[in-house]
């Protein structure tokens, strides 16, 4: 796996058709894998599938192992026989299904999985308590959901006093039993509802590629249950600095992101447990795990907690092998990838050649005509993955018409469009189609290709603008747009350039 040479497409759980208001673990899933099953591809990759912050992002989660609810389909719970029909049909939204509706789908799918847990029976419940003793991390994060409810869904260190505290909260977890139980039954439905796409995916030829952020946020379970794992103040819960990036592509101020910093010093002590145990974690429910924000391994951009900006900063060397040594002991073919884009030096690219873990290539991020980017398709390694875009881009299409008019010559003078109307076609625009063939002819062993630029969209379809909250995350798409897709092209580049290859059994 990722060795070999193989193509996939990027689309997020979220994004999928679906009558529920968000994309949810049904039968569109799997018309969607079968369709890029049948086009050559051999992986589809998601984002990670946490469940979400205030701003609808993955990558800020409350939990680090659990999974979002909102992915549920309220059919699976009425084939279980724990709702009914008109249950199901609370959820059907009737709104656009271009749009995520979040709001409408946490409201109704919280009511109804609500509904589902009052009906189980011994069986279930007996398989439930089976999933718990698989998943040690359920027992913290279930009494996390259920004290949060109870102090109004408020940070953990605005809680109460008997709260706030892991330690004394869980002496007395038997007062939250009851609560509790709920939120081990969600998580044992979407694990469920998931082995079951994955295995269908994996029977079809499709390997999964998961997205693993590697900060969680503030108000999580993994910090409130494990507090000298970070550099938090255990007296008075304030942190002094928080994570981010400085100054970059995607914004002049850099990015702010405010998640706590881990206290590496601290995790080496004990092995880094808690990090071994989220790898696994990963790597059982995807069968490729990208880590997003690699380069902080090799060293992260710490910024005062009380900073406005990521201007200001520094570079505090991160654990480095280490870490991977003791990665390596319990995962020796680890299938990795590092997300090593950005502002990054040569301890990144050592870190990256000690592991031996594919980076990443964009090739917007190529498109200088003054430079020669390590991003330009010649320029790749065979051991890289390579994407038209990932889903911080724009669209190439949205890149192209945005672009300053000597980037977009450039650009289209390298892939070979020589003529003016590269903004026509729509869904059959040849300038686009150029660039992607020119990721698809690089030496990198894995290509990738969002759903967008399946499509032709422009930046209307992006499904997020890094550093600007509002609006972010919420790209839908339908099946009849999926089916659309020129099939027959993406068969012909995926033999073309030998991308055609079964992924599982390697």
């Amino acid at each position: 796996m990722l060795k070999k040479r193989g193509a996939g497409v990027l689309l997020h759980i979220s994004s999928m058709p679906s009558q529920y208001g968000v994309g949810v673990f049904d039968d569109n899933v799997k018309k969607f894998v079968d369709i890029i099953a049948d086009m050559g591809f051999t992986y589809w990759q998601v984002l990670p599938f946490n469940p979400l912050d205030d701003a609808n992002s993955p990558y800020c989660s409350p939990s680090a192992f659990a999974g979002n609810y909102l992915f549920i389909n309220p059919q699976g719970l009425l084939d279980m026989g724990l709702v009914s029909e008109d249950d199901v049909r609370s959820n059907i939204y009737d709104g656009t299904p271009y749009t995520a509706d979040y709001e409408f789908a946490a409201k109704c799918r919280l009511e109804l999985l609500k509904k589902a847990f009052l009906s189980i029976d011994g069986e279930l419940a007996e398989k439930i308590k089976q999933f718990e003793l698989n998943n040690p991390w359920l027992t913290d994060y279930s009494v996390f959901m259920a004290v949060k409810e109870k102090e109004d869904m408020k940070p953990w260190w605005e809680w109460s006093n008997e709260h706030v505290r892991y330690f004394e909260c869980i002496k007395d977890i038997y007062s939250y039993e009851k609560d509790a139980a709920f939120w081990k039954f969600v998580q044992y439905i979407f694990y469920k509802q998931w082995d079951e796409l994955k295995t269908y995916a994996n029977s079809k030829g499709i390997a999964v590629i998961g997205d693993m952020p590697i900060y969680v946020a503030m108000d999580s379970v993994d910090v409130w249950s494990n507090l000298p794992m970070f550099l938090i103040d255990e007296r008075t819960l304030k942190v002094e600095k928080v994570a981010g990036v400085p100054p970059d592509y995607f914004s002049e101020d850099g990015q702010l992101w405010g998640n706590p910093i881990y206290d590496w010093d601290a995790m080496k002590k004990d092995n880094y447990s808690w990090w071994i145990s989220r790898l696994n974690h990963n790597l059982n429910i995807y069968d490729a795990v990208r880590i997003d924000h690699f380069r902080a391994f090799a060293s992260y951009w710490a910024i005062p907690a009380d900073s406005k900006t990521a201007k200001v900063g520094e570079w505090i060397d991160g654990p480095r092998m280490d870490f991977f040594n003791k990665v390596f002991e319990q995962f020796p073919d680890a299938p990795i990838i590092a997300e090593d884009l950005g502002v990054f030096g040569e301890d990144v690219v050592k870190l990256l050649d000690d592991t031996g873990f594919p980076g990443m290539r964009v090739v917007q991020f190529g498109f200088d005509p003054n430079g020669d980017s390590t991003h330009l398709p010649h320029n790749a390694v065979q051991n890289s993955i390579n994407y038209v875009g990932t889903h911080d881009n724009n669209t190439i299409l949205g890149w192209l018409w945005e672009a300053s008019e000597a980037e977009r010559r450039f650009a289209l003078d390298y892939v070979g469009f020589n003529g003016d109307n590269w903004g026509e076609g729509g869904y059959y625009s040849q300038s686009c189609r150029r660039v992607i063939e020119a990721v698809w002819k690089s030496s990198s062993s894995t290509a990738i290709i969002s759903l967008q630029d399946m499509c032709g969209f422009g930046s209307d379809a992006r499904m997020n603008i890094p550093g600007v909250p509002e609006k972010n995350w919420r790209f839908r798409t339908t099946m009849d747009t999926i089916n659309s897709i020129d099939r027959e092209y993406f068969k012909k580049i995926n033999s073309l350039y030998r991308r055609m290859y079964p992924s599982i059994e390697e």
